[in-house]
Parts: C-alpha cells; sequence; structure tokens
C-alpha cells in the first residue's frame, strides 16, 4: 500500500507573496454560463508557494528549468527537525550535523524548522524567519546532497537576501533598523554575503525547494521517497511544484 503525503502550500490569488513580487492574478475569460467551460488566466511568478529554483534564477549560465533532470527532483530523502529557532535563528553545518534521521549521499533533504505553520503574508514569515547561514550550505555539499527543501521563505536567512542589505535591498528597512537595535550589530556585519546557500548549492548541482508545508509534521523525521517536479518551462528561473512524500 502506499500513502501520499503532500508538502504543498496551497497556490491562488490570496497566497503569500515575497516583499517584491507584484500581485498573484487569476482572471475568468471563459466560465460555464457564457462559454460552457471554465478557462483562467493566471499571472505570477513561479518563486512563489511551493516551488523549485532553477540555477539560471541565480547565476548567469546556470541551467534552465527544462534542462534539469528529473531525478534532481526526485530520489530517497530525510525530513529532519532543526528545532524552533526563533526569530531570525540561524541554520548551521553543526546544527544539521546533530539532526535526525540521518543524512546520506544523494539524499533529497527537507528541512523543518517549524515555520511553515506560519506561512502568511506576514513580517513574521518572510523576514524574521530563521534560515540557512553558509556553514548549512557547505555541510549539504559536503554530504554530497542532490537537493535542499526548507519550510520558510528561501534558501538563505531572510536577512542574507534583499530583505538586508543585499542586491537590491534592503527591500525592507525597517526590519535592518531593528535588527541593529535589537542585537547591537549592523545587519551586513553577521550577514556579509548575498544568499551565499542559494549560490553555491545550485553552482554545485544542488536543487531547492522553498517553502514547503502542507502535511510535513506527518513525516517529520522519517526517511521517504520525495517527489517535486517542476513544470517543462523553457528557459525557465524556476518552478511551482506539488511536493509530496510517498510512503510505501
Amino acid at each position: 500500500m502506499v500513502r501520499l503525503v503532500d508538502l504543498s502550500q496551497p497556490f491562488g490569488d490570496k497566497c503569500p507573496l515575497w516583499p517584491y513580487f507584484q500581485d498573484i492574478s487569476i482572471e475568468r475569460i471563459h466560465y460555464h454560463a457564457k462559454s460552457g467551460v471554465l478557462t483562467q488566466k493566471i499571472t505570477t511568478t513561479m518563486h512563489t508557494t511551493t516551488h523549485a529554483d532553477s540555477p539560471a534564477h541565480v547565476f548567469e549560465g546556470g541551467a534552465y528549468t527544462d534542462q534539469i533532470p528529473l531525478d534532481k527532483y526526485y530520489g530517497t530523502g530525510v525530513v529532519i527537525d532543526v528545532g524552533n529557532l526563533g526569530k531570525w535563528g540561524n541554520i548551521t553545518g553543526d546544527i544539521l550535523e546533530n539532526a535526525t534521521p540521518r543524512v546520506e549521499r544523494d539524499d533529497i533533504v527537507i528541512i523543518h524548522t517549524h515555520m511553515h505553520a506560519q506561512y502568511a503574508d506576514t513580517k513574521a514569515y518572510f523576514a524574521y524567519s530563521p534560515g540557512l547561514v553558509k556553514s548549512a550550505g557547505e555541510w549539504l555539499i559536503e554530504r554530497g546532497v542532490k537537493c535542499v527543501g526548507v519550510d520558510q521563505q528561501a534558501l538563505d536567512h531572510p536577512l542574507s537576501t534583499a530583505i538586508g542589505p543585499h542586491g537590491l535591498g534592503p527591500i525592507l528597512p525597517a526590519v535592518n533598523e531593528e535588527y541593529e537595535r535589537e542585537r547591537g550589530r549592523k545587519v551586513i556585519e553577521d550577514y556579509p554575503d548575498w544568499e551565499p546557500c542559494h549560490n553555491m548549492l545550485l553552482k554545485a548541482g544542488i536543487m531547492g525547494y522553498e517553502n514547503v508545508g502542507g502535511d510535513i509534521d506527518e513525516v517529520l523525521g522519517m526517511r521517504v521517497k520525495l517527489a517535486g517536479f517542476p513544470i517543462r518551462w523553457e528557459k525557465g528561473d524556476g518552478s511551482i511544484v506539488r511536493l509530496v512524500a510517498i510512503i510505501e
């Protein structure tokens, strides 16, 4: 008997969005009373709800979505709990080393931080979440994993993204000021690199899922088969996925 456990957050025109994305638009262009069929037109970024980043999203010359072998998105993996790290908590290599089940070579690694339960249009989810820091990316590469998924906003700590003073940022200056008041240090001192885990993981051929959620608690601490396929989008920078744990 096979049981499928959905690890995906829902998609729709009201789903939470990363702070600088435009609104999702879903428009009926045919409906039953008018045309006898229902057809909808959707305007969205692919980097919303549960999705996979493609290397081309992060660096020039990186592979596009249609160029990535499907086996990168399917295999045996583990759902590990790193504990409740609180506001701006750092997921380090040492934390991953001590997590259970043990991560093995060629695993898909899903990292549970408890943030999926807070998935909402809030600063708590997008700006205050814990996140992977450089040592975690280095650890995952050393272990030779095939894919990494996180149950929060990104493959990097939020202050290593444009929410902090990186790229087009800081897109949320008040969050940076809040950090500096609370911690007594500049954000750039503690998070000097722009999306280090995105860059090192995707450059190493390790795919990444963001905003993992759904019924993830049902498979916490388990070794399972995992599948989360992107659409076959030519020149795509990523894709919304339906991430599923397969329990045999």
